[in-house]
């Protein structure tokens, strides 16, 4: 009786799967494709032409890149968002010495109890502390940026798709949609209507095309590298967009790394099974008919 109730189940749940399958299909290839701006203008991210140094296989981390990113980082960025999920004592990754990370974590100020009243108060940080957010709340954080809260940055890359890129392209994307075109389309020829609303920033690579964050970026030389790299637009771009990768996978290159040595040993695993196969059944003889 409960195989023959399972067996039901299963035919149920695979009839409403075609069905599914069925009318899906059939929309596809009968409607017609959505007329929008946002879905004829919205851009695909793409990362800069020379690429990223952990791109690949065989990728390694760019130090020098990743301290230019948290540069650009604590001084542009960290004015609306967060790294909840980093610690300072991180930054020992860095190449950053003790004395630079404990030094680097007291030029922070986090929240704090006063020993003496109780109530909450700052002090600088200490090397076990983690960032700070730049908002005591959501509430604070809404109010402060046209109701749109700043999210956490901590895992920004892995929570998009191709992270890196998208990061690299929203920041490098702002644009005037009065002269924006794709694909020799002109936005404002194809949509008259079209507008940015008040408080909002017209970016193609954004999924509706405008949201409420300025342009961060706004000029080169924002930010002073102090390795003498040339702080243009591009380059502080992805130097924040690879230190954002490094918050959120910062064992991404040791994963790599220790992919080789798997894939090696299965390989000699491989033969060394095959080699033991044709060894025990080498006096087993197949039966002739």
């Amino acid at each position: 009786m409960i195989r023959i109730l399972a067996a039901l189940a299963g035919l149920v749940f695979a009839g409403v799967a075609l069905l599914s399958f069925g009318f899906g299909a059939y929309a596809f290839f009968t409607e017609e494709p959505l007329h929008s701006a946002e879905h004829e203008f919205h851009l695909q991210a793409h990362g800069p032409e020379s690429g990223f140094s952990f791109d690949g296989p065989l990728g390694t981390w760019d130090i020098a890149q990743l301290q230019r990113g948290y540069k650009v980082y604590k001084e542009v960025c960290s004015a609306c968002h967060s790294l909840n999920y980093v610690a300072f004592r991180d930054l020992a990754d860095l190449d950053y010495s003790e004395e630079q990370v404990k030094a680097e974590a007291a030029s922070w100020q986090v929240p704090g109890i006063d020993p003496n009243t109780g109530e909450a108060t700052t002090r600088p940080g200490t090397d076990t502390d983690y960032f700070p957010s730049p908002y005591p709340n959501k509430v604070a954080a809404a109010a402060a940026n046209n109701n749109a809260v700043p999210p956490d940055l901590s895992l920004m890359t892995k929570a998009r798709h191709h992270g890196t890129d998208y990061v690299y392209s929203l920041l490098t994307g702002y644009t005037d949609p009065v002269t924006f075109e794709n694909d020799g389309k002109r936005l404002m020829e194809e949509f008259p209507d079209y507008a940015t609303p008040e408080g909002l920033y017209f970016n193609p690579y954004f999924a509706n095309l405008n949201l409420a964050m300025a342009p961060p970026l706004t000029s080169a030389g924002q930010v002073t590298f102090d390795d003498g790299k040339e702080a243009t637009i591009s380059q502080m771009s992805k130097d924040v967009a690879a230190f954002l990768t490094w918050t959120a996978e910062p064992k991404l290159i040791e994963r790599k790394q220790t992919g080789w040595p798997v894939l090696v040993f299965l390989l000699f695993a491989t033969v060394l099974a095959y080699f033991a196969k044709r060894q025990i059944w080498s006096s087993v003889k197949p039966k002739k008919d």
